[in-house]
């Protein structure tokens, strides 16, 4: 076998692959009979790391620790969940975001409003606006300069994602 990164075929019956990020490993093993042969189990131990190395990549300047237990959109930080307010039985749709300040954790909370009388254009304004101050917040830390969250503290009112001057550019 040809040396693929992060593939090792530690004995006759498969592959294994292990991808260490932050001190904490994650690995796989394919086995060839499970597969159905040699090739096929090493097709998928390849597809498995590439996967994993897209889930797994992420800067340590951006988290003090990875929020637990939060539903994900598919952007570092940004969650979507649905919260239930017990005093009121009724259930509110929320994008947060996760940042650090000053070294610690923080989140900024983005509620779209109650889950029956929301509208589409409501969940993409919240979701947007989510989408800017984590990019924001990223950019500052890319390049080392002063993230300030007052800028979205209308943003119910304001769509800042057109705002051109605000929108990082990468």
């Amino acid at each position: 076998m040809a040396k693929v990164k992060h593939i090792t075929e530690p004995d006759a019956f498969g592959y294994q692959v292990r991808i260490v990020r932050r001190g904490k490993e994650t690995s796989r093993y394919f086995s060839h009979k499970l597969w159905g042969n040699k090739s096929k189990s090493l097709k998928a131990a390849i597809a498995w790391r590439d996967q994993m190395l897209v889930v797994l990549k992420g800067s340590k300047t951006r988290f003090l620790k990875l929020p637990k237990n939060k539903t994900s959109t598919g952007i570092t930080g940004v969650s979507r969940t649905v919260k239930f307010d017990h005093r009121k039985n009724k259930s509110y749709l929320c994008y947060t975001v996760f940042w650090v300040k000053n070294g610690k954790s923080c989140n900024k909370t983005f509620q779209v409003g109650n889950v029956e009388s929301i509208t589409a254009d409501d969940e993409l304004h919240a979701f947007r606006t989510a989408r800017l101050f984590r990019s924001c917040y990223e950019f500052a830390i890319d390049h080392d300069a002063q993230f300030d969250d007052a800028v979205f503290s209308n943003w119910k009112k304001q769509r800042l994602y057109d705002d051109e001057q605000l929108t990082p550019v990468r």
